[in-house]
């Protein structure tokens, strides 16, 4: 499941445009079609992906993409101004398995996201793909931090004064996540850092170190010039970026 929810894009705006921030482009071509891409190379074939804000260009512009392989089904969020917990629980009656969580403006190379889908997962768990490479992440005070023990979660905030990792926007989910998001409901808002709070209390959010992989959150023009550098030779040279840049 991709989540693109990210309202307009306001840190972004002076690039996107109008556009709604998944559509954003990075080496010419959306955002989105980073996340999908990658996913696809890691053995993902059905995609829900949960739109707000200007949903119809989404819709739009999904219907331009081939999907040979894959199957694609678009959620549109009304409540989109509402945390991204709320966002995830629009798909809820879509899972009954485990699935991969992700953020539609977080990129990744395809090898974590494998990596993730191999780890094994208990019925009632989630595990979280986090980065310990503290001084390499762009924009660390708007990063959520992470503080483990061993290879369990023992607090995710983005105010942690003390931590040893980063929230790198890649969950692999049991279902049981939607149940923790009820829970974690106030006053019909919550967000996925709220339901993995439950989790860690019940020492059930695992932490999965990335390693040297790298990520992006593209959540301003500077992340987004930045992601470009560092994803320069995965995407920016990338043969297939130019066809998809064309379409």
């Amino acid at each position: 499941m991709s989540d693109s929810r990210a309202g307009n894009g306001s840190r972004i705006a002076s690039v996107s445009r109008g556009v709604p921030k998944p559509l954003v482009p990075l080496c010419g071509a959306p955002l989105l079609e980073h996340v999908m891409m990658s996913s696809e190379q890691a053995g993902i074939e059905k995609f829900v992906i949960v739109a707000g804000y200007r949903a119809d260009s989404i819709r739009s512009w999904l219907n331009t993409r081939s999907h040979i392989g894959t199957s694609v089904t678009l959620i549109e969020n009304l409540r989109y101004h509402k945390a991204n917990g709320v966002s995830a629980l629009a798909a809820k009656e879509e899972f009954h398995d485990p699935f991969l969580l992700l953020m539609a403006d977080h990129i990744f190379e395809p090898r974590t996201a494998k990596a993730l889908l191999r780890q094994p997962l208990t019925h009632d768990e989630v595990i979280l793909a986090v980065d310990s490479k503290l001084d390499d992440v762009f924009d660390l005070d708007d990063a959520t931090k992470v503080k483990r023990e061993g290879n369990h979660v023992l607090e995710i905030a983005k105010d942690l004064a003390r931590y040893d990792a980063l929230d790198t926007g890649m969950f692999l989910c049991s279902p049981s996540l939607f149940d923790r998001l009820e829970l974690a409901k106030r006053d019909g808002d919550c967000s996925l850092s709220d339901g993995m709070r439950h989790l860690a209390r019940e020492q059930k959010l695992r932490a999965f170190d990335i390693g040297h992989a790298h990520w992006h959150d593209v959540d301003s023009t500077q992340a987004l010039v930045h992601a470009e550098k560092v994803f320069e030779r995965d995407f920016c040279d990338n043969p297939l970026m130019e066809t998809f840049a064309d379409v």
